[in-house]
């Protein structure tokens, strides 16, 4: 593993690499500059064939939300993204680097709970993953549920989490909004529901208030 640190407000970052099982892991580690780390959180971007990367807006906003609500954020990109080694895995090799990016987590950051949080093909990575391994808080942005099965998902849909947070734009042209509430309301324990009113997929002109909402429900949540 190496690192290059930086330092921006409220937070400490540190530029990383982890071995992962197709090559190298490109990461960028942040850490609340004035307090304790009250949990662990892994964000996932985009998906890698559509231009998506940890430095993507709403990923972004999802590692700057749980920071200012007390986590550690580690953001990394996808096998075959900037800097990470290899080639796309079809949603299952992307798994095993979110499996070993929480291993890493989990060694250097033990007894904190567990985030996870993840926007579109990110936040069906997150999704899955909690559905085999459990998590303290998720939160998926726009889950592409219509094309879950195709990175492997069997048709389960109850995460592993004490509590768990869907954003949806409700104009999203990516992700058909309806598809995506009739799917949360299937859910045997359904998601706490945050709906954009005039909002599209990529939350153009609405990521502050996205980082405000994932900040409230974050809290509610611990509190």
């Amino acid at each position: 593993m190496s690192t290059n640190i930086l330092s921006s407000g409220k937070r400490i970052s540190r530029d990383m690499f982890l071995d992962g099982p197709a090559g190298r892991l490109e990461c960028r580690l942040d850490l609340p500059r004035q307090q304790n780390p009250v949990a662990a959180a892994v964000v996932c971007h985009p998906h890698p064939l559509y231009g998506g990367t940890m430095h993507n807006k709403v990923a972004y906003t999802l590692a700057h939300a749980a920071v200012d609500s007390g986590a550690v954020v580690l953001r990394f990109n996808f096998r075959g993204v900037g800097k990470s080694e290899g080639a796309f895995g079809q949603g299952r090799g992307e798994q095993e680097d979110l499996a070993t990016v929480e291993t890493w987590i989990g060694s250097n950051y033990s007894g904190l709970s567990l985030w996870r949080l993840g926007f579109s093909f990110g936040a069906a990575m997150v999704f899955m993953r909690s559905l085999r391994v459990p998590c303290d808080q998720l939160v998926t942005v726009a889950p592409p549920v219509e094309r879950m099965a195709e990175y492997g998902l069997n048709g389960d849909r109850e995460p592993m989490c004490r509590h768990w947070i869907l954003v949806q734009g409700d104009a999203d042209e990516v992700v058909p909004p309806g598809t995506t509430y009739a799917w949360a309301r299937g859910c045997l324990v359904p998601p706490e529901l945050i709906s954009f009113a005039d909002t599209g997929h990529f939350f153009h002109g609405r990521l502050t208030d996205l980082r405000r909402a994932i900040v409230k429900g974050l809290s509610e949540s611990l509190a």
